[in-house]
C-alpha cells in the first residue's frame, strides 16, 4: 500500500480533530440538540440535547483533503456528488427536526425521492461511460442485469445509506463499523486497480477517524442524516465502482443486520401482534437485554471486523 494512502488519512483526521471543537461549540450556540425518541431506552433520555449534525466534520474534512490529495477523475466527482448530495439531504432532515423540535424530520418518501434522483443521475453518466452492468456473486456465476441494473443501483445505494442511517443510534456505532467497512474497501479499490478510489477511501477514513474522537461515549456529538446518509450512500456507489457490489453485503454485514432486525420486527408484529426484538434496530434490542451501551458498541466493532475480513478474502 503506497504510503500517500496514510499521508491522505493522517490529513484528513488532522482536520477532522481541529476543527471537530470548532463546530460543537457553534452547534451548542445555535441550540441543535438532539432530540430522543420517547420510546427509547431510558437511558438515552439524558443525551437530550447533545448537539448534531456532526457528519458536516468529516465532510468538511473529507472535502479539504481531497482538493490535494486525491486525484480528480470521474470516479472521483461521482463520488462527491453522492456524499453531497445525500449529505444535502440529511442536512435538510436535522434541519427540519430542529425546527419542528422533534426526532422525525424529512417524510420518508421526500428523501427517497431525493437520492433515487441523485442515483439515477449517476446510472446515466455511468451508462454514457460503459460502465458494465455484470454482476458478480461471491462463490457463484456472474450475472449480466442488462436495463434493470439502474434498479439494483438504487437497491444497493439507496439500501446502504438508511442501512448506516438505522444502524446510528449509539455512541460510536455508526461510525467505527463505517470506518471498517471503508478501510476494507480502500484495500478493495487498491486492489483492482480504482487508485483514485482508495484515495477518496483514504480521506474519508480519517476524517471519520477524527469524528470518532469526539463521538465516542458518552458521545460529544452525534453525526446526525448529514453524516449517515451520506456515510452509507458513498459505501454503496464505491461498491457499484469497483463492481463488487455483493461483497458489500459481507463487508457491511452489520448495517443488513440491523436493516433486517427493524423488517423482520414491523412485518411480525403486523402479522402477528408480538415482537421478535425487545426493540430495533437490533442494537436497542442488546441494550433492553442489559447490556451496556460500550459492550454493544464493542461486539458490533468485532463482528463488523470479521465481516469486512471475509469480505477481504471474497474479492
Amino acid at each position: 500500500m503506497k504510503v500517500e494512502f496514510y499521508h491522505t488519512m493522517f490529513i484528513a483526521f488532522l482536520i477532522s480533530v481541529i476543527t471537530g471543537p470548532i463546530i460543537i461549540y457553534r452547534l451548542r450556540r445555535l441550540k441543535f440538540g438532539q432530540q430522543v425518541r420517547e420510546d427509547g431506552p431510558y437511558s438515552h433520555l439524558r443525551k437530550t440535547g447533545t448537539p448534531t449534525m456532526g457528519g458536516v466534520i468529516f465532510l468538511f474534512s473529507l472535502l479539504v483533503t481531497s482538493l490535494f490529495m486525491v486525484p480528480k477523475t470521474l470516479n472521483f466527482y461521482l463520488l462527491v456528488l453522492i456524499i453531497l448530495g445525500n449529505g444535502a439531504i440529511g442536512l435538510l432532515d436535522d434541519m427540519s427536526k430542529y425546527i419542528y423540535k422533534r426526532s422525525l424530520g424529512l417524510k420518508a418518501r421526500n428523501k427517497l425521492l431525493g437520492q433515487a434522483f441523485l442515483v439515477l443521475l449517476l446510472a446515466v453518466v455511468l451508462w454514457i461511460n460503459g460502465h458494465s452492468t455484470v454482476v458478480d456473486i461471491p462463490f457463484g456465476p456472474s450475472v449480466n442485469l442488462g436495463i434493470i441494473y439502474p434498479i439494483f443501483m438504487l437497491l444497493i445505494i439507496i439500501g446502504s445509506s438508511n442501512a448506516v442511517n438505522l444502524t446510528d443510534g449509539l455512541d460510536g456505532l455508526a461510525s467505527g463499523t463505517a470506518i471498517i467497512s471503508l478501510l476494507a474497501y480502500m484495500f478493495i479499490a487498491f486492489s483492482l486497480g480504482f487508485t483514485d478510489i482508495a484515495f477518496f477511501c483514504a480521506a474519508l477514513v480519517g476524517a471519520c477517524f477524527g469524528f470518532l474522537i469526539y463521538n465516542f461515549h458518552p458521545a460529544k456529538i452525534f453525526m446526525g442524516d448529514v453524516g449517515s446518509l451520506s456515510l452509507g450512500a458513498v459505501l454503496g456507489t464505491v461498491a457499484v465502482l469497483t463492481k463488487t457490489e455483493f461483497i458489500l453485503v459481507i463487508i457491511g454485514g452489520i448495517f443488513v443486520l440491523e436493516t433486517l432486525s427493524v423488517i423482520i420486527q414491523v412485518i411480525a408484529y403486523k402479522f402477528t401482534g408480538k415482537r421478535v426484538f425487545k426493540m430495533s434496530p437490533l442494537h436497542h434490542h442488546f441494550e433492553l437485554c442489559g447490556w451496556s451501551e460500550w459492550k454493544v458498541v464493542n461486539v458490533f466493532w468485532a463482528v463488523a471486523f470479521i465481516l469486512a475480513l471475509t469480505g477481504l478474502v471474497s474479492v
